[in-house]
């Protein structure tokens, strides 16, 4: 429950492989830490940006999760959650061209995922909740650890409100500063904190629920 608990703290739910890394500049190795994530994620947005499929790809491998993240923790429904991770990477590709360094852009592609599904459950019907099934067929890779960041993000939807969900998702599986989910989700850094704070607690009294059970 505690390695649980620490990667929440430090934004390491579904980091990828070491192979995944070493091709996009993204990797979870200690000392990496998330301003070199940036600066690999800003390289290869610009050169998307140029119209570098190589570099999209590469932007692809490495946002995905938190871009998959981002939307599941909006719609509540795998399939939907897929579809829009998608559709916000052809919007992404489309948008490349007028990105421009901002520091965060992580932030960039996800207020363009959130944008997506906004307009999604305008027009959605009752939010699902997932299926064992539909939990097994979450993209990622074959590892335990895989295994282990697919439990905490589907105790992450069961257990938490909607913002707390969102502010916890964000940071665990994106990898934002507390400032930028500010910024992104338009509200005071104060609630920010709280919001992660009693996210955090519900999280570790559940999984240490688990464990006693």
């Amino acid at each position: 429950m505690s390695e649980r608990i620490i990667k929440i703290e430090e934004g390491r739910i579904g980091a990828g492989s070491p192979e995944a890394g070493a091709r996009t500049g993204i990797t979870d190795r200690p000392g990496a830490g998330p301003r070199a994530d940036r600066e690999a994620l800003d390289r290869l947005l610009l050169a998307a940006g140029q119209g570098d499929r190589e570099a999209f790809a590469g932007l692809y491998e490495a946002a995905r999760g938190a871009v998959y993240a981002a939307a599941l923790g909006m719609l509540r429904d795998h399939h939907a959650a897929q579809d829009l991770c998608q559709d916000a990477f052809v919007r992404i590709w489309e948008s490349a061209p007028r990105y421009r360094s901002t520091g965060s852009p992580m932030a960039w592609m996800l207020t363009i995922t959130r944008n997506l599904a906004r307009m999604s459950l305008r027009g959605a019907g009752r939010q699902q909740t997932l299926t064992g099934e539909e939990w097994a067929a979450l993209p990622g890779d074959e590892s335990a650890g895989a295994a282990e960041d697919a439990l905490v993000l589907r105790e992450a939807l069961h257990t938490l409100d909607e913002e707390e969900r969102q502010v916890i998702l964000l940071h665990a599986v994106s990898g934002l500063r507390h400032r930028e989910i500010a910024a992104l989700l338009e509200r005071p850094l104060s609630t920010i904190l709280s919001k992660y704070q009693r996210g955090l607690r519900k999280l570790k009294n559940r999984l240490k629920g688990e464990e006693r059970a």
